[in-house]
């Protein structure tokens, strides 16, 4: 591993994927720099991570929503570069060596689903939606993203003011990409296969996030960087 990197996890009820999650990280060699937040859940997902001693678990009393479990898995580790991924393997563990050499280069790094061989198995809602909001930050904030919602991103801990991070549920998705804007970082995007997961259900309710996504990308613009506590580079 060229640097120190800190991967953090953000899991409610995934007992069906831990054990796989791990494993493949294990193959890429970077079992050890897992953090998981667990979000209260209420299967045997705890127990499953307990499995792995090499990894570290962060564990929330109550259901505290997946940006809460974001921020606090950032929080936990110390390391240069930091990586967030979903744990129900949605993204391939895989390609966390080729995320962490684009972060050599680029201070902030999405995977994309649109820039992948294939185009990603989900709904033509989903795309149109995805697409629309990644169009309205584009505008917005003079980005060119192709995926704003993607669940796998990573960037250097000193690029971004994180302190600034508050957001509790999914509209977390819309705070870092302003907050990565208002710094005066620009988003560099590499291509990942995205498969559906197989198992259990979506903590997502697409639609409705989609448009909370919207607003609030419009209202943190209006808002300006200083109510955001974020100084401008330029």
């Amino acid at each position: 591993m060229p640097r120190a990197v800190d991967i953090v996890v953000p899991v409610f009820n995934e007992e069906a994927y831990i054990d796989e999650f791990v494993g493949r990280v294990s193959g890429i060699g970077y079992a050890d720099r897992l953090i998981f937040v667990d979000n209260a859940s209420t299967d045997g997902t705890v127990e499953r991570i307990g499995r792995h001693s090499q990894v570290r678990l962060v564990r929330h009393a109550r259901n505290e929503g997946y940006g809460a479990s974001i921020r606090h898995g950032i929080d936990t580790g110390t390391a240069e570069f930091v990586v967030i991924i979903d744990g129900d393997l949605e993204y391939p563990p895989e390609s966390i060596p080729a995320l962490v050499a684009a972060l050599e280069r680029h201070p902030v790094v999405y995977c994309s689903r649109f820039l992948g061989a294939r185009a990603p198995d989900m709904s033509a809602v989903r795309r149109m939606g995805n697409r629309t909001m990644s169009a309205v930050y584009n505008l917005l904030y003079r980005q060119q993203v192709t995926d704003l919602y993607t669940g796998m991103k990573g960037f250097r801990r000193d690029a971004l003011p994180l302190g600034a991070l508050s957001k509790n549920g999914f509209e977390h998705a819309a705070e870092i990409a302003t907050v990565i804007a208002f710094a005066g970082q620009r988003i560099h995007e590499i291509p990942v296969e995205y498969a559906p997961r197989q198992r259990g259900v979506s903590k997502m309710r697409h639609v409705p996030e989609a448009l909370k996504l919207g607003f609030y990308i419009v209202a943190y613009r209006l808002a300006g960087a200083r109510s955001r506590g974020v100084r401008s580079r330029g």
